[in-house]
């Protein structure tokens, strides 16, 4: 047991380093050092996911169900690749229209109703109230079960304890103050929570460290790592049950949760708040898409050793198995790891609250109470002129209120709902706004009262089938409606809804509120008809790149207003200096002077109307704009024509910059052409050089020594005759240059007569050797030929025995002159035939064995003690090239020092029998 003033001290010392963390976010912020444009941060944000569900319920659903648990965090994983479509589209529109949260979203995509708006915040405050007294419930558990371990008896009804002295009351307070201080610093809903990201990034952190602590110790302390304990675990009475087939498949549950979650991922307010709201770069998705799935896996890694691990240690013991991350350190006296695990849970809930808290007073503030608020006339309230101080007490208030009845809801409701259930039940909750968001993002025909009908009829529905039966055992529904449904009738039994059964309640209610939800949706908008800012409002939702950001400042009403009216009427909500400054950047932009316009036109209308948006919403904002604007009704004909005309600019636009694209596309390839005709310009001056050089030395020595015979006929006949010989091998030299230089030419212009047959390759191999011979015999060159096989080839029986000839007399020049070794040899790989000519010379450097194929390139690495050979530089060329024309390769291997061994394939035809010719 651990004292509750140490347990007090620590957790108060946690929540003030959560302010600091929260602090320094916003002073970076304030600095123009943004911390959340971090990738990492944005990513460790959407964890916020993770609640103490997670920390605590995944356990206790582990340990009732086996991997019963994982649809709630497959869903999200499978729904993590989709981010770069869905979510991205969300974040578009998001900044587009200045969207202030998940309510503000549907509200403006239907025609920025306030209906819509009102009804989206009721279903979203009513399915997550709820969420967050479990939150309560988990921190409240956490801390009796921590402060009395092992007398847990009283554990199993907090309603005995007064409010004063409930440790949930006090964090509820706490938690309170944190979401007022970061979560209302800004007028603008729309601007960054920097300081709230960041400390929600923190605890993200925070909790997987604590979770992954309790998993190492019960997994490798407690037990000797994984196999231990689930051989130990085969021992439970429960053990075959927990992992059957029928335990993980039953009901259609698995896929129900898992679809059940991929929705919630997107829709729950909390996720829509730091996925799409807090977004400061969509490219940040890139990230988010595999490491949110990441951090998912790791934070689940342990959850079934940690479940196996209680019922082995608990097992015939009243421990609630949701309770079990905290009472095993505990049972072995490991108080510290219990102290860390309980501020991993604290995390796990406070992260939770404080950004489902914000969301909702955003919705309520914006979408339920301004809009009314605005319209009672009494309040006089069009007097006021700085209405910042209204907006910030409603938000604050809303914060509190919100907790508050969460708090209420979790003293009277807890005691009969595991963590994991009442999480479903406010998932399946705001499901219902699925259809309305994803239709309204990829249908243009989905209209404001199709959105009322269907999330109306889903929520009604969501109700009897899933909330009301929640109620029944805390006493405030009867259990007769459970048993012969509503007014008697068997076909409205909520667990068995149209005579439905088979499914358990969550799947139940899914499936039925969403097939409600769908069908008067799409019925309802499809025999109606949108108005004409509804019309807008869907084109720039579906389309949301097909509009040039122009049309921001275009209205899709007709009316006047006085510029004097808007500036007063921003003014009331942002402030003297910011209304001068967008004003002053609306000007020039526009090209516009104020002192000569005494009347707004259309473009600054919509544009106050979006920045009235960003700070109470897209409802309030039109109702604001609508009281100083002389509005002339409009028709779905002006909308489309105003549409075609933005969409035209865009479409000139994407135009413009595909020439553009082009246009420098061909610039590139001009300078790429330019480029190559210079060096190739460098390449004909070498080759000139080279040529010159090549057919000079041979010339120079030729007429050398005949002008040495012409102007000495006395000379000896021996030295006549060696004088003779040489100019024999120089005119040589001179033909086989001059051959090479045909040869080039020849195959490079595709010129060259190629005389393909079957050919032996033991003949080439044979003949190439009867030609070197007399060169062998005089250097003492060692041969060894290991040819197996006699294979056939279809090939040039004389260009494949110049390739031979070339690489032999490559291999005599470069080998040991004191110990002359040339070894050739062949084999067959797959479908090629390889020939090897190996020696023992000096071998060729790893940054020459490319270049000595190209023309006219000689080994420029070698070692300065050697003579280099003489050679053109250009036997190699051609070898590849005939090589290559035959559809082969030629490759060389070599280490300086230790020979080379160059080799070449050519595609294998067939095999000669032993004795047999072509």
């Amino acid at each position: 047991m651990l004292s509750n003033g140490l347990i007090l001290v620590v957790s108060f010392i946690y929540i003030a380093i959560l302010f600091a963390v929260a602090r320094y976010g916003d002073k970076r912020s304030d600095e123009k050092r943004s911390i959340i444009s971090n990738p990492y941060i944005y990513a460790l944000s959407m964890a916020v996911y993770c609640s103490a569900w997670t920390f605590y319920g995944s356990v206790g659903k582990a340990a009732n169900s086996g991997i019963g648990f994982l649809p709630v965090y497959l869903g999200p994983t499978l729904m993590a690749p989709l981010f770069w479509i869905i979510l991205r589209k969300m974040i578009r529109i998001a900044k587009k229209h200045r969207i202030t949260s998940i309510a503000d979203f549907i509200s403006s995509r239907y025609g920025k109703s306030i209906l819509i708006g009102s009804t989206v915040t009721l279903i979203a405050v009513t399915g997550i109230l709820p969420y967050i007294a479990l939150q309560l419930k988990a921190v409240s558990s956490s801390y009796f079960i921590l402060s009395n371990y092992p007398d847990l008896i009283t554990s199993s009804n907090f309603k005995d304890i007064p409010f004063f002295e409930d440790t949930a009351f006090y964090i509820t307070l706490l938690l309170a103050l944190f979401a007022i201080v970061f979560g209302t610093r800004h007028i603008d809903a729309t601007e960054r929570h920097e300081g709230l990201v960041t400390a929600i990034a923190f605890e993200s952190f925070v909790k997987l460290f604590a979770f992954l602590i309790i998993g190492f110790f019960v997994t490798y302390s407690l037990h000797d790592g994984f196999g231990d304990l689930f051989t130990k675990a085969k021992s439970l009475t429960n053990f075959d049950s927990l992992f059957s087939e029928p335990t993980i498949i039953q009901s259609g549950s698995w896929f129900g949760l898992t679809f059940l979650s991929m929705l919630a991922i997107l829709f729950l307010p909390r996720q829509f708040q730091v996925s799409v709201v807090e977004n400061v770069n969509e490219d940040h998705l890139k990230k988010a898409v595999w490491i949110f799935p990441l951090y998912l896996l790791i934070i689940n890694i342990f959850v079934i050793p940690i479940a196996l691990g209680g019922l082995l240690h608990f097992e015939g013991s009243p421990i609630d198995a949701d309770t079990f991350v905290l009472t095993l350190p505990l049972a072995v006296g490991q108080t510290g790891i219990a102290l860390l695990v309980f501020l991993g849970g604290l995390s796990a809930a406070t992260g939770m609250v404080i950004v489902a808290t914000v969301a909702l007073s955003t919705m309520f503030s914006n979408d339920m109470l301004m809009p009314l608020i605005l319209r009672l006339k009494f309040l006089k309230l069009n007097e006021e002129k700085d209405l910042r101080w209204l907006l910030l007490l409603i938000r604050r208030g809303t914060i509190i209120l919100i907790l508050l009845l969460s708090y209420f809801y979790y003293r009277v409701i807890e005691s009969h709902y595991s963590l994991v259930s009442i999480g479903l039940i406010s998932f399946t909750a705001v499901a219902q706004f699925a259809p309305i968001i994803l239709g309204g993002m990829y249908w243009k025909g989905g209209t404001k009262y199709g959105a009322l009908a269907g999330m109306l009829a889903g929520f009604l529905v969501w109700g009897f089938t899933l909330a009301l039966p929640s109620l029944v055992p805390a006493g405030i529904v009867s259990p007769m409606l459970m048993e012969e449904g509503l007014f008697g009738i068997s076909l409205f039994k909520p667990m068995a809804f149209l005579g439905l059964t088979g499914l358990d309640s969550i799947t139940h209610a899914l499936f039925w509120s969403i097939l409600f939800n769908c069908f008067f949706y799409f019925g309802v908008s499809i025999l109606g008809r949108p108005s004409a800012i509804e019309y807008s409002q869907a084109a720039l939702f579906v389309d949301i790149d097909k509009y040039s950001p122009e049309f921001e400042h275009r209205a899709i009403g007709q009316g006047t207003a006085s510029i004097d009216d808007l500036r007063t009427l921003l003014k009331r909500f942002i402030g003297s200096k910011r209304t001068e400054r967008l004003l002053s950047y609306y000007a020039k932009k526009n090209n516009l002077d104020w002192e000569t316009r005494p009347l707004a036109d259309a473009g600054l209308i919509n544009f106050v109307e979006k920045r009235l948006s960003g700070v109470i919403g897209s409802s309030s904002a039109r109702i604001m704009v609508s009281s100083v604007v002389k509005e002339k009704k409009v028709s779905i004909d002006d909308v489309m024509k105003i549409l075609s005309e933005t969409q035209q600019v865009i479409a000139y636009s994407q135009e413009l910059e595909k020439k553009s694209m082009e246009l420098e596309k061909a610039t590139d390839e001009l300078k790429r052409a330019n480029q190559k005709l210079k060096k190739m310009d460098q390449f004909k001056d070498d080759f000139i050089a080279t040529i010159t050089h090549e057919l000079r030395t041979p010339l120079t020595s030729v007429r050398a020594f005949t002008e040495i015979l012409y102007d000495n006929p006395e000379i000896d006949i021996r030295q006549r005759q060696n004088f003779l010989n040489i100019i024999i091998k120089e005119t040589e030299r001179l033909t086989r240059l001059i051959n090479q230089i045909l040869d080039i030419q020849k195959i490079e212009s595709q010129e060259m007569d190629w005389q393909f047959s079957p050919v032996s390759l033991n003949e080439i191999i044979e003949d190439s050797i009867a030609t070197m011979g007399k060169v062998f015999e005089d250097q003492k060159i060692t041969l060894e030929i290991v040819n197996e096989h006699n294979y056939l080839l279809n090939g040039d029986k004389d260009k494949l025995m110049q390739v031979m000839l070339n690489l032999l007399s490559n291999a005599v020049k470069y080998c040991n002159k004191d110990e002359s070794f040339i070894k050739i040899s062949s084999e067959k790989r797959n479908s090629v035939i390889q020939i090897d000519i190996e020696d023992n010379g000096m071998g060729v450097h790893e940054d020459d064995q490319t270049i000595i194929f190209e023309k006219f390139r000689q080994a420029t690495k070698i070692d300065p003690d050697k003579e280099r050979p003489q050679g053109s530089g250009l036997g190699l060329s051609i070898t590849r090239q005939i090589v290559e024309a035959h559809g082969g390769s030629i490759w060389v291997k070599s280490k300086p020092g230790q020979g080379a061994k160059f080799s070449f394939s050519l595609p294998f035809s067939s095999k000669l029998q032993q004795g047999e010719r072509v």
